[in-house]
């Protein structure tokens, strides 16, 4: 109780600063691979809290390691930085008003996903010094979340093999333990070739790549009556072929995204996909060529740190707000569909509840809620014993990737949520430092589970990352 406590007051402590780190990455919103800016913010923090830092983690630019303690377990933070296109919008307001620039925004909260496990890392870092207790703390700067699969890569390339556990968390509406399931995932591009021709003079001499796709979408939803209802397939055109439609299309390039709840399904619905693209190819009389671009496993979970993280909920208690951050809350909710308020309730098992514009409970644990998104944080579980928190970061019923999470990233509710499951965290980290025997029951669980399904990466070994250059100065 007394380490919690402790805890606690170093996150206080540090939590200034790390707003600040929060809302500078907020106002630079970069791509997968392309977070130069925000990984340098990072650095930087991590430099002024005296942490050694390593750069280009796993051989990725844009990713960055803090290392703090000696000897000891190694207890690692997971923060991401990286942003969505299309989704910019101003802070604070109550209207969809892109700002002038890139068009990408913070929809999912990622500016402050990597402060707060930042500011859980440097608050266990002063912890340890101030305390004498061994072991080390380790913070993981990761690009590319959003679809780009970094952990998946940086898990590749070994960067995990000496970590103890791992604790990360996601914003979201609400406090709580994140359930510890997501969808197994894999994009991959289509590029299909056919032969140019004159659409009225000549189209018999053509052979049309953009036919091909569409059939491979025809394939793919006759496909979905016969797969597991709890996958997903999805796609988006990259290249349809041009803008005359006098031209036969000689090229399309279509990219299809997978899912699934256990990796080996995911991998059997992959290979189905590819089948109907070749059928697509051969009705067309083109060819196909395919690429696998990133692959995401689903979390494994871990029931020892899981029950750690609860009991530290509810010790601490739900983040406190005031009436002004209420008030805020409840008129972003009235840009919402009523809809989305019941929804965001009924999916973690709750009923709604009339004029709660914001998060003053804790969620009871349960690991049955199923997450319909995909997390690059499911290979980090399948190599470490890995925990993750949800955050109170924003009114009850925002969406994530809409403009509403965007414009909430730099709120008051914003800042009070994400020091709050700082807390969490921390406390989470400080159990499995000072209790040898709760970090062995969930090496012990993690063990257990891999001795009966190993992983394998669903990367193959010469895909790499789609690295960006950075923007010229």
């Amino acid at each position: 109780m007394k380490n919690a406590d402790a805890i606690w007051s170093f996150v206080d402590r540090h939590a200034a600063p790390l707003i600040r780190l929060s809302d500078s990455v907020w106002e630079v919103p970069e791509l997968n691979y392309g977070e130069f800016k925000s990984c340098a913010l990072h650095t930087k923090a991590l430099e002024d809290e005296g942490f050694r830092v390593t750069r280009n983690g796993g051989g990725l630019p844009t990713a960055v390691m803090g290392d703090a303690g000696e000897g000891g377990p190694v207890i690692a933070f997971l923060g991401e930085y990286d942003a969505l296109p299309n989704l910019s919008n101003a802070a604070g307001v109550m209207e969809h008003e892109p700002l002038p620039g890139n068009g990408n925004g913070h929809a999912c909260g990622h500016n402050l996903l990597g402060s707060a496990a930042l500011l859980a890392a440097t608050a266990v870092k002063n912890w340890l010094a101030e305390t004498g207790q061994p072991g080390r703390v380790r913070y993981y700067g990761c690009p590319a979340e959003e679809g780009g699969a970094g952990k998946s890569f940086m898990v590749r390339a070994g960067v995990f093999d000496d970590v103890d556990a791992a604790v990360s968390w996601h914003p979201t509406c609400f406090a709580g333990v994140f359930p510890p399931t997501s969808l197994a995932n894999i994009r991959m591009d289509f590029t299909f070739h056919g032969k140019a021709a004159h659409a009225a003079a000549a189209p018999f001499l053509g052979r049309s790549a953009l036919d091909a796709a569409e059939l491979l979408n025809v394939g793919v939803n006759y496909l979905r009556e016969h797969m597991l209802p709890t996958s997903r397939i999805h796609y988006a055109y990259l290249d349809a072929g041009g803008t005359a439609p006098n031209v036969v299309q000689s090229k399309t390039v279509i990219r299809y995204t997978v899912r699934a709840l256990e990796l080996g399904d995911m991998l059997e619905l992959a290979e189905r996909v590819r089948k109907v693209a070749r059928g697509a190819a051969m009705m067309t009389e083109t060819t196909v060529e395919e690429q696998i671009v990133s692959s995401m496993a689903n979390l494994l979970t871990c029931p020892p740190l899981e029950q750690a993280m609860q009991a530290n909920l509810e010790r601490l208690g739900p983040p406190i707000f005031d009436d002004s951050d209420r008030a805020f809350a409840r008129e972003m909710q009235k840009t919402f569909p009523p809809g989305d308020i019941i929804s965001a309730f009924r999916h973690v098992g709750l009923q709604p509840r009339p004029d709660t514009p914001l998060c003053d409970f804790i969620l009871p644990f349960s690991d049955t809620r199923a997450s319909i998104g995909s997390t690059d944080v499911g290979d980090v579980s399948w190599t470490v014993p890995t925990v993750q928190a949800f955050g109170a970061t924003c009114a009850i019923g925002t969406q994530l990737h809409s403009w509403q999470m965007t414009a909430q990233g730099k709120s008051s509710v914003a800042h009070k949520g994400m020091v709050h499951v700082a807390k969490v965290m921390a406390a989470t980290a400080v159990d499995l430092l000072s209790d040898e025997a709760l970090l062995q029951r969930a090496k012990k669980d993690h063990a257990d589970r891999l001795a009966v399904t190993p992983y394998v990466s669903s990367i193959p070994p010469e895909v790499g990352p789609a690295l960006q250059e950075p923007e010229a100065a």
